[in-house]
């Protein structure tokens, strides 16, 4: 169950960025977690949840109204996704919900089912860069993650999503938030060697 909780007691938090206010009488609130709920049950060390941050994010969704969300990210790449979701939100480009994935029990298969974005998951830590909040996962439902035909045995996720270029919130090579990401030095997921995770871009900061 997702608690509303009131954050305005997290901005003494040094792992909570609040976003300025937006004058709207008309924000519909997604998620409302302190920094502690956001992370509750993860396996990663210490030192890693000290690396982390939870960034408040304002978007229109699906439905054509302004939303607030929360991402947990890396503080590496915070002021990249401040910027990235200032350009969302200017070209209304719609994001579904962005919610912390411990909502999903931590799972990625879950939040990709709900259509959920989301950035920090510690699981693969060997090669996902989720495991650092280095990542941003942004629509699945619209950018399924699709196997090249030399991987064709394995199955697209999210299930029975399909990639279509006219449906609001897909991204496309020449769609102005994937141009942002590269700017900011993040790689597509479209641009991986044996899919296309078109819902993915990371930022390699380390091997």
């Amino acid at each position: 169950m997702l608690l509303f909780l009131s954050c305005s007691g997290n901005v003494k938090n040094q792992n909570v960025d609040v976003e300025p206010k937006i004058k709207t009488n008309a924000i519909i609130i997604d998620c409302n977690y302190t920094f502690e709920q956001a992370i509750e049950g993860t396996k990663a060390p210490k030192y890693l949840i000290d690396q982390l941050v939870l960034i408040t994010v304002h978007y229109y969704s699906m439905d054509g109204k302004m939303h607030q969300g929360q991402l947990i990210a890396n503080k590496a790449i915070m002021a990249d996704l401040r910027v990235v979701f200032k350009e969302i939100l200017q070209h209304k480009f719609p994001v579904a919900k962005v919610i912390p994935i411990v909502k999903y029990n931590w799972s990625d298969e879950a939040s990709m089912n709900d259509n959920n974005t989301y950035s920090f998951c510690y699981r693969n830590s060997s090669y996902s860069k989720h495991a650092y909040g280095l990542a941003v996962d942004i629509n699945p439902r619209q950018n399924p993650n699709r196997w090249k035909s030399a991987f064709s045995y394995r199955e697209n996720k999210p299930l029975g999503a399909i990639y279509n270029v006219s449906a609001p919130g897909t991204f496309t090579p020449t769609n102005p938030i994937v141009i942002l990401f590269a700017e900011k030095g993040f790689m597509w997921g479209r641009n991986f060697t044996r899919n296309y995770d078109d819902h993915h871009f990371e930022k390699k900061l380390f091997n």
